[in-house]
């Protein structure tokens, strides 16, 4: 499964990683996690991550970004992790490099890279390259198997989800075996501050319900700007609240930018997937994201959500 991406980082002494804008501890977690493993086991190549900034998963160990002129993609690999669509790529100029390849875990959307592995059965894109890792025989350094587990924790909900399968809790265990801090992972991940309680608390004082009951918030741009906090803390960091009401097998997150109105759809029962891909999104059948125009597009988004309620009740 691993043979052309290997084939590919073994022709290349540079290597240039990229991901999705706004990043995840997923996003963050498999960039330093490959970068590390890269380099622990071609220790003569030079390696990139490259990207907008880490934002609250900062607190993982060498998730600056490398700011690199043009001239480096020259002669070098570009390799994309964790990301379904060209639009979603952080730093367009992976279009420079002499070669491209893909690592992604989401439904496929297009072919983006010369070389692609993707593979919907893990969990996380931090669970294939794990994968990789132990497949490929490569030594795993701590800061690579502490960032991999980060990310597969994020992106599998604490092991909650059902994208978690037995897969899963080997490659943990496989990444354990470097003695990684687990409670340092935990506590930087879900420890927080009483004013982000606070927030929370207040956008559960927010949920609305459509008629077939889905649930649903809506943020305002007026709202956006009283609040302190950032969109991505709002967007991604609030959707959860609406995750464990009793007899709510789907919700949305809508909040507005200047770019458009955000949408980010979950579900505990039902393929949202097609709907974010209606609206010009992607993601996972359970777990899916896409930006529409205004928030008339995002009612009508909501009614689509409504209808699969309907059909299964």
């Amino acid at each position: 499964m691993f043979e052309n991406i290997l084939s590919a980082i073994k022709a290349h002494d540079t290597i240039v990683i990229h991901r999705h804008h706004h990043p995840d501890g997923d996003a963050i977690g498999s960039q330093v996690g490959l970068k590390h493993l890269i380099c622990e086991n071609f220790p003569e190549k030079r390696v990139y991550m490259v990207g907008d900034g880490a934002g609250r998963y900062g607190f993982m160990a060498d998730s600056q970004m490398d700011q690199i002129d043009d001239s480096v993609y020259e002669n070098a690999l570009a390799i994309i992790l964790d990301t379904s669509a060209r639009h979603l790529i952080s730093d367009e100029r992976y279009t420079m490099a002499k070669m491209t390849a893909r690592m992604d875990h989401h439904i496929f959307c297009e072919k983006i890279a010369e070389v692609e592995v993707t593979d919907t059965s893990f969990e996380s894109c931090c669970g294939l390259i794990a994968a990789c890792a132990r497949e490929c025989g490569w030594k795993v350094s701590k800061i690579a198997a502490q960032s991999l587990f980060t990310g597969m924790v994020t992106d599998s909900g604490r092991f909650r989800y059902d994208a978690t399968t037995k897969q899963t809790f080997a490659l943990a265990s496989f990444l354990m075996e470097q003695q990684i801090d687990t409670n340092e992972i935990y506590r930087n991940l879900y420890a927080d501050d009483f004013e982000m309680m606070k927030l929370r608390a207040s956008y559960v004082l927010k949920i609305r319900f459509t008629e077939k009951n889905v649930a649903y918030i809506y943020t305002t741009k007026e709202e956006m700007a009283s609040l302190q906090a950032d969109t991505f803390t709002i967007s991604r960091g609030m959707v959860g609240v609406m995750a464990d009401i009793r007899g709510v097998d789907i919700w949305v997150n809508f909040t507005e930018t200047e770019k458009g109105v955000l949408c980010e759809l979950r579900s505990s029962r039902f393929n949202i997937n097609p709907i974010a891909v209606k609206y010009g999104g992607g993601g996972h059948q359970k777990a899916s994201g896409a930006t529409v125009e205004n928030r008339d597009a995002a009612m009508a988004m909501l009614a689509d959500l409504d209808q699969i309620m309907e059909e299964n009740q």
